[in-house]
């Protein structure tokens, strides 16, 4: 049986990974879950799966949950509660589903606890990736993606020669603009930009996918978790998200994962690692499909992609300062304060001011967000 942590078990991803277990409740047994200050929510799931500890992140929140559970679980709180369910000894696994750079300190100490990591929380690897793989490896622990691409990914890389590979194809949906000009993304709601094609994920994330500065993450991601140079990852816009994405290697021979757009397959596939197991659920049906398009992704009018890819070849501190803006312009976005197009434009004013540090550790990284969240954050992040 194996013991797994949950950071965000309230979330899409969390929430996902409990159906999962909930499936097969005799291979996994849930030792920790952590939210930010869902405990309607968490206290549902305590008395489901008996964990021995919880983390509600609003210290106020997890008062109100302690008089709610009794005695018969921990109840912890703040940045130093998520990392003891990070690192609480029982854990076999760490599935880390908070959304933000919250998640960052959380990873490092899971990896230097020793834990496996599902990780689907980019940002950790966007502005700490530099720490964190070489640390998975001195430890000798595994980090599985989560991320449908990551895992398409990492699931074509199986039973290959690494040194065979020529280039990453990430694919892309496109988001709910694909095809608009940038004078019709300046009128485009909230409403309109959570309403993805697609999949279904938290606020946060839906507008990353509006904007396609998901998409910017994700080559950074898959920059540190494949350990390939920016040059040789494509992104490819493939509508249909069908094809979740695919390898190329030397000899030509491309690689792909298919399957219909349900987070619990790369879930499962992360948890069960390296078996397969049953997911019921729909599979695809390429009668219906018919057909299968791709397009190259709009620069111009996606500024935000464009940005990614100039802060991930820039480096050092400069992807950090691309995360914590875009964290803090999709906050205000979502608050109604500034418009759509605005969030680009707020990332590139932030990297533009920026002196770029060359190696940042984990203080530093941490630093460069706590103090573009504390200029500029005015609402509370969404985790």
């Amino acid at each position: 049986m194996k013991k797994v942590s949950i950071l965000g078990s309230s979330g899409s991803i969390g929430t996902q990974t409990l159906d999962v277990i909930r499936a097969y409740p005799e291979d996994f047994k849930v030792v920790a879950l952590a939210v930010d200050s869902s405990i309607d929510v968490l206290s549902k799931q305590i008395q489901e799966f008996s964990p021995e500890m919880v983390c509600v992140y609003d210290e106020k929140r997890a008062a109100d949950l302690r008089k709610m559970v009794g005695n018969g679980v921990e109840v912890v709180s703040g940045m130093d509660g998520l990392v003891a369910c990070a690192v609480i000894d029982s854990a076999d696994i760490v599935m880390c589903a908070v959304v933000g750079m919250i998640g960052v300190r959380p990873v490092i100490e899971a990896v230097s606890a020793g834990k496996d990591i599902a990780l689907a929380n980019k940002e950790s690897l966007v502005t700490a990736g530099h720490i964190i793989m070489p640390l998975a490896k001195e430890k000798g622990i595994s980090v599985l993606p989560v991320d449908s691409e990551h895992s398409a990914i990492f699931q074509s890389l199986q039973g290959q020669d690494r040194s065979g590979l020529a280039k990453i194809i990430l694919t892309a949906s496109g988001g709910p603009f694909r095809g608009k000009t940038p004078d019709e993304l300046k009128s485009v709601t909230v409403s309109q930009a959570l309403s993805h094609p697609n999949w279904s994920m938290g606020k946060k994330i839906t507008i990353d996918s509006a904007t396609m500065v998901n998409k910017g993450l994700e080559l950074m991601e898959a920059r540190w978790l494949f350990d390939v140079d920016i040059d040789r990852i494509q992104i490819l816009i493939q509508p249909q998200s069908v094809i979740h994405s695919m390898v190329e290697y030397d000899d030509g021979a491309v690689i792909a994962q298919l399957g219909t757009p349900d987070m619990r397959l790369p879930i499962q596939y992360a948890l069960f690692y390296p078996r397969r197991m049953y997911l019921e659920g729909e599979r695809v049906d390429f009668y219906s499909i018919g057909r299968l398009d791709f397009e190259k992704p709009d620069m111009n009018t996606f500024e935000g992609l464009r940005l990614a890819i100039e802060a991930a070849k820039t480096g050092g501190s400069m992807p950090t300062v691309y995360n914590a803006a875009n964290e803090c312009a999709v906050a205000e976005f979502l608050a109604g304060r500034i418009g759509f197009t605005d969030i680009p434009r707020m990332i590139k004013d932030l990297m533009d001011s920026h002196q770029v540090i060359k190696n940042p550790d984990v203080d530093t990284v941490v630093g460069i967000g706590e103090e573009i969240f504390g200029k500029y954050m005015r609402t509370e992040r969404s985790r």
